[in-house]
């Protein structure tokens, strides 16, 4: 298998990466912040890079690019640490091809590629990690659904004109499209702890219509494709904090020296270094999965996850302990780094729950209690 990338592919990246160098700078970030962490100026930028729609078909208006492109971009936006919830938007646009009908399709593609704002909605209180546990309820109204429940840490969710909402149905587990205009949505917003936005959803009778493909299927694909991004990701984040801390090494001195030059200070460095390309390894695996049949593509992305987030967490941690006192503080970048990979290590599932999806399928494979 080829693993370098084509001229394009290195072109998306580096201009991902430039448009990030120039616009979306640390004092930008911590802005954005204090703005309540979603500024429109940065989704109409990232629209404007035709990022929106990389993963829309060309037919409908986007750039029609496969996972590889996700990748690189993810892994620049990643270091730049983005707070804005475009990889939601993408896993929003895959579950839409993957159950939404053609008629949804037709009408809302073209709008997601033009940038207009879906998420989905699939959390809950007392699901953890599970997105099969669902409490929200849909009934039917002659023709139509109403759903009635609550949907939590929905990514921007009040700045989105749409979101796809798990609801159980009387015949099982089904996905809905919900409207912003809809009657009966109620949407409490908050910051999350990286300084993302995000938001609650009420949802009491209100209007929606059913996907009409497999619900339980198109969840799981979701989920799937979610994780393997937030892995992309990651490792964007964790390849800034890293050059941040080897930065730090070469410049801080202490007994007349650099604390680079100290033998056990280099060899952390070195630790972080392996596990940063564990983890990059693992995001560059679990994107290719996606296309398997699902239980070897939930498998793949459970292992994917596990490893990411055991590298994030070594890496944010090793990061701010080498920086010191300074390693905490807000006006420093390598403490964002740190909270992000954190809030990124819950996302889709975090480490222990993924854990115990490839410890499940190793019992399998092994016929343990057969």
């Amino acid at each position: 298998m080829d693993f370098d990338l084509t001229d394009e592919q290195l072109q998306l990246r580096d201009a991902v990466a430039r448009w990030a160098e120039r616009a979306y700078t640390f004092e930008r970030r911590r802005a954005d912040i204090a703005a309540g962490g979603f500024d429109s100026g940065v989704w109409q930028a990232l629209t404007e890079l035709g990022l929106t729609g990389l993963t829309v078909p060309e037919v409908h208006g986007g750039m029609g690019q496969g996972p590889v492109e996700a990748l690189v971009t993810l892994q620049a936006l990643g270091n730049a640490l983005l707070l804005e919830p475009l990889a939601a938007a993408w896993v929003a646009a895959a579950m839409l091809q993957h159950g939404g009908g053609s008629a949804l399709q037709a009408v809302w593609l073209p709008r997601l590629a033009a940038g207009e704002l879906v998420v989905p909605a699939l959390l809950e209180r007392r699901s953890r990690h599970d997105l099969g546990r669902v409490a929200c309820q849909a009934s039917a109204d002659g023709d139509h659904w109403r759903l009635s429940g609550r949907k939590h840490v929905v990514p921007a969710g009040d700045q989105a004109a749409a979101w796809i909402v798990s609801a159980r149905a009387p015949d099982g587990l089904a996905l809905f499209w919900v409207e912003r205009s809809a009657a009966g949505v109620h949407l409490s917003p908050y910051p999350l702890q990286d300084g993302s936005r995000a938001a609650d959803l009420v949802l009491e009778a209100t209007p929606a219509q059913r996907l009409p493909g497999n619900g339980a299927a198109t969840l799981q694909w979701g989920a799937d494709v979610g994780a393997a991004l937030a892995c992309a990701q990651a490792v964007g984040v964790m390849e800034r904090a890293l050059a941040l801390t080897v930065d730090y090494l070469k410049t801080r001195h202490q007994f007349g020296v650099p604390i680079g030059s100290f033998q056990a200070l280099r060899h952390r460095a070195a630790d972080m270094k392996m596990a940063l390309e564990l983890a990059r390894g693992m995001a560059v695996y679990a994107l290719l999965k996606l296309t398997a049949p699902e239980a070897e593509r939930r498998q793949a992305v459970a292992r994917a996850k596990v490893q990411v987030g055991q590298s994030a967490r070594f890496i944010g941690q090793q990061a701010v302990q080498l920086h010191g006192g300074i390693g905490v503080t807000d006006e420093y970048a390598i403490g964002h780094c740190f909270k992000t990979l954190t809030q990124l290590e819950l996302s889709w599932g975090d480490t222990s729950h993924h854990l115990g999806i490839v410890a499940a399928g190793m019992t399998e494979e092994a016929n343990v209690g057969a």
